[in-house]
């Protein structure tokens, strides 16, 4: 699959005119995952979402969000979801706290369009989980919250709630 900036700036213009969340609600895509994110190009605006709880409502509040974002801004923006803690049961493959299908389907969609999902490398210790537990699309990342510290240290929007 390409993974060049000009393939996904091409992904997301489509994004941004079917608009993101009815096409991704009534299809998924057929472009395959991506656990890259494109932080090498420059983009105008990049984020990075706390994920620490699996409450169905606060998971669905930050995926709606993202993918608000990216419709938004299409290309010009780098979305990245930290995911540790009770978050992390959002990209696991047998999560330990119930996770509707949806949320991981929406999850597995907005990667399909450039969201990169961090995984909490010490929560998954603590959890006893490898990479062969999450899903596809998930990068591992040895500390989440140093990875958000990182982050902003490279001018990321940071966003809890």
């Amino acid at each position: 699959m390409d993974s060049t900036p000009a393939f996904r700036r091409t992904r997301r213009i489509l994004i941004k005119s079917a608009g993101l969340l009815g096409g991704l609600l009534a299809t998924r895509s057929a472009v395959a995952h991506h656990t890259e994110t494109h932080l090498e190009d420059t983009t105008a605006h990049s984020i990075i979402y706390q994920c620490n709880k699996a409450d169905p409502e606060y998971l669905q509040h930050i995926l709606f969000s993202a993918g608000e974002l990216l419709r938004k801004y299409g290309d010009d923006i780098e979305i990245i979801v930290a995911a540790f803690g009770p978050g992390l049961n959002l990209i696991g493959k047998h999560p330990h706290r119930p996770i509707a299908e949806e949320l991981q389907q929406r999850a597995s969609s907005l990667a399909d369009y450039g969201v990169a999902f961090h995984a909490c490398g010490n929560t998954m210790k603590a959890l006893h989980w490898t990479d062969k537990d999450l899903l596809a699309f998930a990068k591992v990342v040895p500390i989440g919250v140093d990875d958000i510290m990182q982050l902003q240290e490279k001018g990321f929007s940071y966003l809890s709630w």
